[in-house]
């Protein structure tokens, strides 16, 4: 709290608009969007090596979160004042920072994917300035931050290692998917039974759940297509553009449409998450392969 209160002191309305701004990047709309764009366009096995890397350290960091349960700053010590506009996007526990893992993920991985000495600082200093943005804003503490950077970028390696490097993947994909698929009704399990026993409230468990509902699909994405689709990826900029944007499209709409219609309640979270995460890697590449092959066909 010392630093929290530290940083306080050199608060400005322009800096509180800038670092708002930076840790929009962790957003799950923006690191769902560039693996959708590397899986859809550009790169499948990063994206699937992204993805490892996003949706197991999400899993841990949420796991982490119930356990613990420690509340906010602000909650911490009534008299330190957080940076008001960070508060609406603070949703959970404290500990560890989901948005300092979730762009741990991303540009971790994008770090060890680089070619070149200053592409990896960029990156490395996009994980740095968005975990500092949390701590400057009020939503963290450094304890927070850094055990998420920590964690995450610990699985970062690891996926990177495994799945891109290696190729460790290779005739494993159904093990590999069942494993991540049990530690995501895990965390269902375990986010319901402390729901229902009253340790946390009905919001914090549905975080959980839409993790593990993201993740299980992705589990089961990652089987299927690399067993049964293994479509190809465009080459025209044209195609990738038209390709991202629609996929996203729906992919919103699933999101958000599927809200008003089956609730908010643990299983409807899970589902809605499934569903959104199925159509970016089974439902969708199914119809743009089918589609592609039409036109195959007709040449």
């Amino acid at each position: 709290m010392e630093f929290l209160r530290f940083l306080a002191q050199y608060r400005t309305p322009a800096g509180d608009i800038f670092f708002q701004g930076i840790t929009y990047l962790a957003q799950e709309v923006f690191v769902v969007a560039v693996i959708c764009w590397l899986f859809w366009c550009t790169n499948k096995r990063l994206a699937y090596t992204l993805g490892f890397s996003y949706f197991s350290s999400g899993l841990f960091v949420q796991g982490l979160k119930i356990t613990f349960r420690i509340p906010r700053p602000w909650i911490l010590d009534p008299t330190f004042s957080p940076v008001d506009s960070a508060v609406a996007g603070a949703t959970g526990y404290s500990f560890p920072s989901g948005h300092t893992q979730s762009i741990s993920s991303l540009f971790g991985t994008l770090a060890f994917h680089g070619k070149k000495l200053r592409q990896k600082c960029l990156c490395l200093f996009v994980v740095f300035l968005v975990g500092f943005s949390r701590m400057y804003l009020g939503c963290h503490t450094p304890k927070d931050v850094c055990t998420s950077w920590a964690l995450t970028l610990f699985f970062t390696w690891l996926a990177y290692s495994l799945f891109y490097k290696r190729d460790f993947q290779k005739g494993k994909e159904g093990r590999i998917s069942l494993i991540m698929a049990a530690l995501c009704i895990f965390l269902c399990i375990y986010a319901v039974i402390l729901n229902q026993s009253g340790t946390i409230t009905l919001s914090y468990a549905r975080d959980c759940l839409k993790a593990a509902g993201a993740g299980t699909a992705f589990a089961l994405g990652f089987y299927v297509e690399n067993r049964f689709i293994r479509f190809t990826l465009p080459k025209k900029m044209s195609q990738k553009l038209f390709r991202t944007i629609l996929g996203l499209t729906v992919a919103l709409c699933i999101q958000e449409g599927l809200k008003p219609l089956i609730g908010t309640s643990l299983p409807a979270s899970f589902i809605r998450y499934f569903l959104v995460v199925s159509w970016i890697l089974i439902l969708y590449p199914l119809l743009f392969t089918k589609f592609s092959r039409k036109d195959a066909a007709k040449a």
